[in-house]
């Protein structure tokens, strides 16, 4: 008889695993005496029964040939729908109708220390399920593109190669993230995107196969802000993005922006998360000047600042 824990893993598992796929990719790479042809796989899980499916863009970026692997043993060819190397997420499709499929859930309110499972195909392993707790929230990881993605996911659930694009899902069965990446040769230090930035990808890449993204230049973490703040100034929220760090000669340096500032407004729309930071520069803002209120130690400033296009590799 199984205890509580695993009843749990068991029962969030198997809610999924029938949405989750297999990622063989071909890739020719020019060398010395010609071109030669390499192999590599991943995970991703399908988000919409007419064949979308998520995964990572560095488990399909530059590829010349993408097969997938249903859990029931069919394989189908893909053709990728969009890709956003800033955000390490893909989506690409499958010509197959009535698919059981995933909702991405809202990662909002994820607490450190909750039980989060992960699956995928690690070393070609196919349906494989490990699991553990949030380790941290609202890291920062720099993407294959060179930009950071903010609001990363730590966890200690074991990941391993072949688990990239794979779901991260939480003990009610509901997908929470996006597995990405692990550190080497650490064990047990594991990032997953969180959903709902991966809901606000994956909508752009299905209508327009690409975003247009404004970049700011900074790394972001949720934070709460000081009560006495909040009631001084009769903020709308109690949280906003702590800025972590300001790239050199970017939009938030020449703006005047500086490590340790609040963001908690963009062109009077008040900012409580990075999710909401993102949201706000995705397509419109770019190249638009915009005023950005910030709490500076318990100071209320605005700053003038310019949006450029973020341009992947």
């Amino acid at each position: 008889m199984l205890d509580a824990y695993s009843r749990t893993v068991v029962s969030a598992a198997a809610r999924v695993a029938p949405a989750v796929v297999n990622i063989d990719v071909k890739q020719r790479v020019n060398v010395q005496r010609g071109t030669r042809e390499l192999s590599g796989n991943g995970s991703g899980f399908i988000i919409a029964p007419d064949g979308f499916i998520l995964t990572n863009s560095h488990v399909v970026h530059a590829a010349n040939s993408i097969t997938v692997n249903l859990p029931d043993g069919r394989e189908y060819p893909a053709q990728v729908t969009g890709d956003d190397p800033d955000t390490d997420l893909a989506v690409i499709r499958i010509g197959a109708p009535q698919l059981t499929h995933v909702r991405l859930a809202d990662s909002e309110n994820l607490r450190v220390g909750q039980l989060v499972i992960a699956i995928g195909n690690p070393l070609g392993f196919q349906a494989s399920v490990t699991a553990g707790v949030i380790s941290a929230l609202g890291r920062s990881m720099h993407a294959q593109s060179g930009r950071l993605i903010d609001n990363i996911i730590q966890t200690d659930a074991a990941l391993n190669p072949g688990n990239s694009g794979g779901p991260l899902v939480n003990s009610a069965g509901e997908v929470i993230g996006v597995n990405t990446a692990m550190i080497r040769p650490a064990q047990g230090i594991c990032f997953a995107i969180a959903s709902n930035t991966a809901k606000l990808v994956a909508g752009w890449l299905i209508r327009d196969g690409r975003i247009r993204r404004g970049y700011i230049g900074v790394a972001g973490q949720n934070v709460p802000i000081h009560r006495r703040i909040v009631r001084f100034y009769g903020l709308p929220l109690e949280t906003a993005v702590l800025v972590v760090s300001v790239e050199n000669n970017s939009p938030a340096e020449r703006a005047g922006l500086r490590e340790g500032d609040l963001i908690i407004a963009f062109d009077d729309q008040p900012i409580g998360n990075v999710h909401h930071l993102h949201k706000i520069l995705v397509g419109e803002q770019i190249g638009v000047p915009a005023k950005l209120t910030v709490i500076r130690h318990t100071e209320k400033l605005e700053l003038t600042i310019l949006p450029t296009e973020s341009r992947s590799e």
